[in-house]
Formats: C-alpha cells, sequence, structure tokens
C-alpha cells in the first residue's frame, strides 16, 4: 500500500494527552499507535483486531507524520477520522485495565467531536476540560441564539432535502410522461382525432381572442407556444388521445380567468 505524504499536520489536545491529525489526500488521517499508547493498551493486539475487521483493515493507511519536538518524519498506520469511532468502540471499556477505563469511555464518546472539530474549524489545539454541552444547556442569551441558530440550520437542511427529492420526482415523472407519449405516436393512432383537434383549436382562438382584447395584440401565437410548452408537443394535432381532457381543462380555466363566464 502507497504511503501517503501529508499537506497538514495538527496537534489536538485532548485529556492532557497529545493526539496527532494529519491531512492527505483531502482526508483526515488518525495515527493509531498514539492513541493505544495513551490507552495503556498494546498497539500489536489492536493492529490484529484492525486486520481482522474488514471494514478498518482496508481503511488502515500508512501516512508519514512528523514527531512532535523533534521533526523526525516515521510511518505510521493510520484510520480515517470519520472511521476512528468504528476501532474505538471495538475496545471493550470492562475488559480494559481499571486505572485506563475511564480514559477509554472518554476517549469513545468525545475523540471523535475533538478532532472533528479542531480539523474543521482550523484550530490548532482543543481544549477538552471545556464542557460545551454545559455551556449550551445555560440559559443565557447566547446559548438561546446558538440553538435558535442550530435548529434553523437543521430546518433549511431538511427543506433543502425535501425540495431536492421532490425536484427529482417531478423531473422523473416528466420524463416518463414523454416517453409514454412518443412511445404511442410511434405506434400510432394515438393522437388526438380530427374532431379532437378542432375543438382544441376552436378552444385556443377563443383564449387568444379574450387576451387580446385586453393587449390589443394578436395572441394567437402565445396561447399555441403555452399550449406546446405545457405538453410537450410540436402541434396541436401531435397531442396524444389519452391527454384531450386535460388540454380542454386547461385552455377553459385559462380562458374562465379572462372573461367571468364563457364555457367552450
Amino acid at each position: 500500500m502507497t504511503t501517503l505524504q501529508p499537506t497538514e499536520q495538527k496537534t489536538v489536545l485532548f485529556r492532557d494527552d497529545e493526539i496527532t491529525a494529519v491531512i492527505a489526500n483531502g482526508r483526515v488521517y488518525v495515527p493509531l499507535r498514539t492513541i493505544c499508547n495513551n490507552l495503556g493498551v498494546a498497539w500489536s493486539a489492536q493492529r490484529q483486531r484492525i486486520l481482522r475487521d474488514p471494514v478498518l483493515a482496508e481503511e488502515m493507511t500508512p501516512v508519514i507524520v512528523t514527531i512532535t519536538g523533534t521533526g523526525q518524519q516515521v510511518e505510521a498506520q493510520c484510520l480515517p477520522l470519520e472511521f476512528l469511532n468504528g476501532w474505538l468502540f471495538g475496545i471493550n471499556a470492562n475488559r480494559v485495565a481499571e486505572d485506563v477505563r475511564d480514559d477509554l469511555i472518554a476517549y469513545q464518546k468525545e475523540c471523535y467531536r475533538v478532532l472533528y472539530e479542531a480539523t474543521q474549524d482550523g484550530r490548532l489545539t482543543t481544549d477538552a476540560n471545556t464542557d460545551i454541552e454545559a455551556l449550551l444547556s445555560q440559559d443565557s442569551p447566547a446559548a438561546q441564539a446558538y440553538q435558535m441558530a442550530m435548529a434553523v440550520v437543521r430546518m433549511a437542511r431538511q427543506q433543502l432535502i425535501m425540495e431536492a427529492r421532490l425536484d427529482t420526482a417531478v423531473t422523473t415523472l416528466t420524463e416518463h410522461g414523454e416517453r409514454l407519449d412518443q412511445l404511442e405516436a410511434a405506434v400510432g393512432g394515438k393522437h388526438v382525432t380530427e374532431a379532437q383537434a378542432a375543438q382544441i383549436s376552436q378552444a385556443v382562438k377563443a383564449v387568444a381572442m379574450a387576451l387580446g382584447k385586453k393587449t390589443k395584440r394578436n395572441e394567437f401565437g402565445g396561447v399555441y407556444g403555452e399550449l406546446y410548452r405545457k405538453f410537450s408537443v410540436s402541434s396541436y394535432k401531435s397531442i396524444p388521445q389519452r391527454r384531450f381532457n386535460e388540454v380542454m381543462a386547461f385552455l377553459n380555466e385559462w380562458l374562465q380567468s379572462q372573461i367571468s363566464d364563457n364555457p367552450f
């Protein structure tokens, strides 16, 4: 496996321990041996456990890390930050020495968040002794403003997701409708009849004349253009039979919006 060369390295302070994070190929990697040393667990045993895990084994990558204080560069086995908790939570806190159990639980609960915030916010160190949850639970204007802002962010995110899904659904339905129209046209005999085409033409004429009375312009081209655009056709005679009633309802509604009552 190719050893990665980092473009940036950060040192994060967590429970009086220094944890290194390096950025390579746009991802954040965390050296594992240092964390094992901090926790008092054997790196060799943890390495074997990782190699037995098909996901973690695939993600573990050698990265060049600079040792703080000496400037010496060494190759360290690392996991991408997003997989760190997958490894940490695999260490059973009940099976480690009692004197390191609290540290392990703290690492499992907080280490990922601290590293993530430090690498995302550009901070070189993070004071893990600051209880963020306690600060946010205070009834202060700053805490309330933060909580409100985060609620707005979550709502905006959900709105964006819903809009994206709706746009995708509408596009898909439109594409299916157009394909069905094309298939029907290819089969033949599925377009509006001559009599239906004549009714559509009369309806267009009624709408165009009603509009023309207001605008003092010839509105025939505009009405036909809107009809063709809405129903994805190049001629009113190419409208599928199954959409005839829909076309007439559209034109009648348009006419009714121009006059009080004069259905055709």
